[in-house]
């Protein structure tokens, strides 16, 4: 009975595991296709020699590497700002007593429940008027206030021993000293796991960039892309194939780097909170 029990566990495993990747697979794969055979049936299941022109014909359209450099500083500088800003605050709100503490930190929750769609009107208005049209600092700085990151981090934070802080402060570290020398490394893997998660929000961010990126060469990736779609053309499969296969390579590359830590990270908030 056991032994029939790994069986259908691993076999169910397996399938699992094959459903999940064969998307990417058949992405890799029509990245090297004709667009005559991409949609032939039976499917191709091997990889064809079709990739570098598909990748040099989407050159032609614009200025696809410009695009995807674009996307990496917007994440980057993003993720940056975005782990470091977070884990002040969730250390703030995790090991300091001050006035109204509850009540700021309900407002934090009450903003993870508002859809971005809210705040995207006013939200243009204002850097219209700043003169942050089609800059991509108006991507990256009206998101730095990022409530899950100050909740995730707060959460880590808590788990932090106050006696290892007070034995800091008693041998003369000011806070800063503290938080940067201490705190930062002891919760590492969940600043990874926040980095991660941050990175393919911003990776995969459309709708903002979209409505305050005009130029093509200002925008991301993900937009640059979707212009290919165009009502009455002819729609290129084989090159927005070749384009999403070298926009899901960093993804795919930070997160085989760094599950490990993305793992402790998420499960090392649960243990407190």
């Amino acid at each position: 009975m056991p032994k029939k029990s790994n069986f259908l566990t691993y076999l169910l495993l397996i399938t699992s595991l094959i459903i999940s990747l064969y998307p990417f697979y058949w992405l890799f794969i029509a990245a090297t296709l004709k667009d005559s055979a991409i949609f032939q049936l039976p499917p191709h299941l091997l990889p064809s020699g079709n990739f570098s022109e598909n990748l040099s014909q989407l050159q032609e359209k614009g200025p696809v590497w410009q695009t995807f450099g674009n996307s990496l500083f917007v994440s980057g500088m993003f993720t940056l700002c975005t782990v470091y800003l977070s884990a002040l605050t969730g250390y703030t709100f995790a090991k300091f007593n001050f006035k109204y503490k509850e009540g700021l930190f309900f407002l934090v929750l009450v903003t993870m429940m508002l859809p971005q769609q809210v705040i995207m009107i006013p939200l243009f208005k204002m850097m219209t008027a700043i003169g942050w049209q089609n800059e991509l600092k108006a991507v990256i700085i009206p998101a730095l206030a990022n409530s899950f990151g100050v909740f995730f981090m707060r959460q880590n934070m808590m788990q932090v021993p106050a006696e290892l802080l007070e034995a800091a402060r008693v041998d003369g570290c000011h806070e800063l000293r503290i938080f940067h020398q201490i705190v930062l490394p002891t919760v590492y893997p969940a600043l990874a796991a926040l980095a991660i998660l941050s990175f393919m929000q911003q990776w995969g961010n459309f709708m903002w960039p979209l409505i305050i990126l005009q130029d093509q060469s200002k925008m991301t990736l993900p937009i640059f892309l979707s212009m290919l779609v165009q009502p009455g053309q002819v729609i290129q499969y084989g090159q927005i194939m070749a384009g999403a296969a070298v926009g899901i390579l960093p993804i795919l590359l930070i997160f085989l780097f760094f599950q490990k830590y993305f793992v402790s990270g998420i499960y090392g908030g649960a243990v407190k909170g």
